[in-house]
C-alpha cells in the first residue's frame, strides 16, 4: 500500500521555509502531493497559476522524485480523501501557527478521522520566515535572498516592479 501525504499551501510565494518542510514531509511518506490552494482570506501577490508554476520549478529544483504539485480549490479534507492522501502535513514555525493548525486538525479530524495531521517543526534557521513577510520586505525593497531562492526572488522582484514599490519618497 502506497502512503500518501498531502502538503497544501497558497506558498505565495514559496519559501526557503516551505522547501525545507516538502524536503522533510517526503521522507515520511511514498508520495508527497504539495496541493497549492486560494484562500479567501488572503489577497495573493501571485495568481493561483503563477503560483502552481512557481511552486513546481521549487519542487523541480529539489530533486525529490515522490513529490507531486496539484492545484486545488476545494475543501482540505475532500481533496486529500480524493487523492488517496491518509497524511496532512504542516509546518509549524511558532507557538501562534500551532493554535491555527491544531484547530484545523481537530475540524479535519471530524470530517474524516482515517487521515491525520502531522505536524513538522521548521528548521530553526528558518523559523522567521513567512511569506506575508517576504511580501512587505520586498514591497519596501529589502532583501529577501535569505528568504528564497533566486527563481523566486526574481520573480517577487518582477512582480513588485509591476505593482510599484512603496516607500520609495
Amino acid at each position: 500500500m502506497t502512503r500518501v501525504g498531502l502538503y497544501p499551501g497558497t506558498f505565495d510565494p514559496v519559501t526557503l521555509g516551505h522547501a525545507d518542510i516538502i524536503r522533510r514531509g517526503a521522507k515520511l511518506v511514498d508520495r508527497l502531493i504539495v496541493g497549492v490552494t486560494t484562500n479567501s482570506t488572503k489577497s495573493p501577490m501571485f495568481t493561483f497559476e503563477e503560483r502552481v508554476s512557481m511552486v513546481e520549478a521549487e519542487v523541480a529544483s529539489l530533486g525529490l522524485t515522490n513529490v507531486e504539485v496539484k492545484g486545488f480549490n476545494a475543501l482540505l479534507i475532500r481533496f486529500a480523501e480524493a487523492e488517496g492522501a491518509s497524511l496532512i502535513v504542516r509546518g509549524l514555525r511558532a507557538v501562534a501557527d500551532f493554535e491555527y493548525e491544531y484547530q484545523m486538525a481537530g475540524m479535519n479530524q471530524q470530517i474524516n478521522d482515517r487521515i491525520e495531521t502531522v505536524f513538522l517543526m521548521a528548521d530553526v534557521s528558518l523559523q522567521p520566515i513567512a511569506s506575508r513577510l517576504v511580501k512587505e520586505i520586498a514591497i519596501y525593497g529589502g532583501p529577501i535572498h535569505r528568504f528564497v531562492t533566486e527563481a523566486v526572488e526574481a520573480d517577487v522582484a518582477a512582480r513588485v516592479e509591476l505593482l510599484g514599490r512603496k516607500g520609495s519618497n
